[in-house]
């Protein structure tokens, strides 16, 4: 017999437009879709018009009223921000209700105290919309590569940043231009602070990492730079060599000999990054995402998709809540949980100083143009065991050149050495930009 699931809604903005509109047509699409009630939604205006029709009945000024209402036996935050986001998931938690949530922000920051209370109330909180958008990334990490070695994530997770770095790249614009474009069209918001500093993507690759191998970590610590920076010449070199640029999220477990460590060292940033033309990764444009995979023994898979928008996060959201229902059909014992489903941690994690971040390295210098400027440029990089896969002359004029590095992989530490040496050099007038590449 099918058991009804009472759902609370936190929001109707975007997101929560398009989860309503989904649960209020119901038709076409899986039948536990139609055993979801929508009891009660929390705003903050219900006097507003919105872009989708709903009983007056339902909406309420009062959130924690939602929370409170017998009838509901799931919530669905998308408020977002951390507080009163965090509270309010914790008070259902307490109360014994499951949470979905797209909320990237207090999951990166909390997750592991949201984790440990939801356990110890055997319920779910379940997170497919807070990454990705309707990209399905979250579960495939929980069950579907459960039995893989995770070696390294590397991601676009960002959507507004991917479509300035895409429109910088065919067009030559620069990144202030494109930004005012995506802001006008809706794709970035008016404070872009997020996305172009790379804080959301943080927070994405924070989330992803602690499910791929299995602890949580600081995401505080998080080596994080974003694009505003920018130079739209680099975009325009990188083409020239073969590259075009990605504001990439990358968490990599790092090896260290044959010791045990007792908590698993992992390598966690964010950086625009010179990914090469026959990458996967490349071909990702505008506003979609892409999440690549490496583990044993499955080896590369990628995740491609619509980053963001009502409808793909709406499909996460309601993905999850299909979940929810789906184990409350088979299982009113809630304290029994799947526990591939519920995905708690089982090991310590921690994230390696950022001297000990290995990658290769773009890096483009001004100097005199004078004869043997790059051969002592070489000797500094090999002198401090840099070794360089290649070294171009660029434009010359008024007596200075600029000269791009791209090196192999090598620690963060041993290439900010060479800077040092390579500064200190009278023909050198200064590092214009230092990036990663793949």
């Amino acid at each position: 017999m099918s058991k009804r699931i009472g759902v609370g809604l936190l929001g109707l903005g975007t997101v929560g437009t398009g989860v309503v509109e989904i649960l209020q047509n119901p038709e076409g699409r899986h039948p536990l879709v139609k055993e979801l009630d929508l009891i009660r939604i929390g705003v903050r205006d219900p006097e507003r018009k919105r872009g989708v029709e709903v009983k007056k009945s339902l909406l309420t000024k009062n959130l924690e009223e939602v929370i409170d209402d017998p009838k509901v036996q799931v919530i669905i935050e998308v408020i977002g921000g951390i507080e009163p986001a965090r509270k309010l998931i914790m008070k259902a938690i307490s109360l014994g209700k499951s949470v979905v949530t797209a909320n990237k922000a207090v999951i990166a920051r909390h997750g592991e105290e949201i984790a440990l209370a939801a356990a110890n109330a055997g319920v779910y909180v379940l997170i497919e919309a807070a990454v990705g958008g309707g990209i399905p990334i979250i579960e495939p990490l929980k069950q579907s590569l459960g039995g893989n070695k995770i070696q390294k994530i590397t991601g676009i997770i960002n959507g507004t940043t991917n479509y300035i770095l895409t429109r910088m790249t065919k067009e030559g614009m620069s990144c202030e231009e494109v930004l005012k474009i995506a802001q006008n069209l809706g794709y970035a918001e008016a404070d872009p602070t997020a996305d172009v500093d790379g804080l959301d993507a943080a927070d994405k690759i924070s989330i992803l990492s602690g499910l791929a191998f299995g602890g949580p970590i600081n995401r505080s610590e998080v080596l994080t730079k974003g694009i505003k920076q920018l130079n739209s010449q680099d975009v325009a070199y990188a083409n020239q060599l073969g590259y075009c640029v990605k504001l990439l999220a990358i968490a990599e477990r790092i090896l260290k000999g044959s010791q045990k460590e007792q908590s698993l060292p992992l390598a966690v940033s964010v950086q625009p990054t010179l990914v090469p033309n026959h990458h996967p990764l490349a071909g990702v444009h505008g506003v979609n995402n892409a999440i690549f995979i490496e583990g044993n023994p499955v080896g590369r898979v990628m995740f491609y998709g619509p980053g963001a928008g009502a409808g793909p996060t709406a499909s996460a959201v309601v993905a999850d809540l299909l979940n929810i229902a789906g184990i409350s059909q088979l299982n009113s014992n809630h304290k029994n949980l799947d526990p591939l489903l519920a995905a708690s941690s089982w090991r310590t994690c921690h994230l390696v100083k950022t001297s000990e971040i290995i990658q290769r390295n773009y890096i483009r210098l001004k100097a005199e143009d004078n004869p043997g400027v790059i051969g002592k440029i070489g000797s500094h990089f090999g002198e401090c065991d840099v070794s360089i896969q290649s070294i171009v002359q660029f434009d010359t004029s008024n007596k200075e050149a600029e000269i791009v590095v791209i090196t192999h992989q090598v620690s963060n530490g041993k290439v900010q050495e060479a800077l040092m040496r390579i500064t200190a050099l009278k023909e050198i007038k200064g590092i214009e930009s230092h990036l990663a590449c793949l």
